[in-house]
């Protein structure tokens, strides 16, 4: 027992104690994350509450949530089937060029995303090349909802894949292996025995490409089409009162995405502390 606290003393003097961290830890919290959240709320100060609601529940201001929310929906749960079969496959398997597609997986982040999206509008235009193969079949994925799905999708996939990655790695193939030697069939033993420990980090990396893809702006500025009511995102109506100096407006309209983003996020960090209980109850 002694050894053991002199072990943990010793961990935590690795770096300049308690109190230097603390306060350079909440220093860089401030800068980054509360100062801007502060300003934004700064200029929603200048709005009396009537105008606030005004803003945000303005028809075409809703339109685009509309837009942004069911396409980021969409794209979260594509990328959580794709996303545990891409961790799925990176650590079960071993084949030629696993390094590069494991590599791949982190290009969304490295890539700047209006790149991405002009890359997308240019290869799902009808002249380009995956547009030309699709036309004839009646199927248009540029300047449409279908490729604003696209490009959050592309963008938030890593989120899904790195979050279970570590997860399946930390599992070992024998459990399920010992599963099939009992007599269950593949879909039972991945539901039954690898399932419930995947799940929530699928749920929490789902989540994470869900919010991700609520304030994605680059990416999907291209290949939208941006058509009022249609195809038009929230993050446009943002930059669109931006241009016109509406700053208290674009901030209304912004803190109505970081109201859903930190629900949601608070939402998962919740249900994970509940679930992780349950579970350690259960092997109690």
């Amino acid at each position: 027992m002694n050894q053991h606290a002199l072990r943990l003393t010793g961990s935590t003097r690795v770096l300049p104690g308690f109190g230097l961290s603390m306060g350079i830890s909440v220093l860089f919290i401030s800068l980054v994350l509360v100062l801007p959240i502060t300003g934004l709320f700064g200029q929603l100060a200048e709005l009396s509450l009537a105008q606030y609601w005004s803003i945000i529940t303005e028809g075409r201001v809703v339109a685009s949530y509309m837009v942004t929310m069911g396409a980021a929906a969409v794209a979260a749960l594509i990328n959580a089937v794709f996303g545990l079969l891409l961790a799925w496959v990176l650590v079960r398997y071993e084949f030629p060029g696993k390094r590069l597609l494991d590599a791949l997986m982190d290009l969304p982040f490295a890539l700047p995303t209006a790149v991405a999206g002009i890359t997308l509008a240019t290869l799902y235009a009808s002249s380009g090349w995956m547009g030309r193969l699709l036309e004839p079949l009646g199927l248009q994925v540029a300047y449409t909802w279908v490729g604003i799905a696209l490009a959050m999708a592309f963008t938030s996939i890593p989120f899904v894949v790195r979050t279970v990655q570590p997860v399946l790695e930390d599992l070992p193939a024998e459990v399920d292996e010992a599963a099939m030697s009992l007599g269950a069939t593949d879909w039972v033993a991945f539901r039954r025995v690898i399932m419930p420990h995947l799940w929530p980090a699928l749920v929490t990396g789902t989540g994470l490409a869900f919010v991700r893809s609520l304030g994605e702006f680059g990416a999907i500025i291209f290949i939208a089409g941006n058509m009022p009511y249609e195809t038009e995102i929230t993050a446009l109506m943002i930059f669109v009162k931006l241009q016109e100096y509406d700053y208290a407006g674009a901030s209304a309209v912004a803190s109505v995405v970081l109201f859903v983003s930190l629900a949601l996020l608070l939402a998962i960090n919740i249900w994970q502390g509940r679930f992780v209980r349950r579970l350690h109850g259960g092997k109690g």
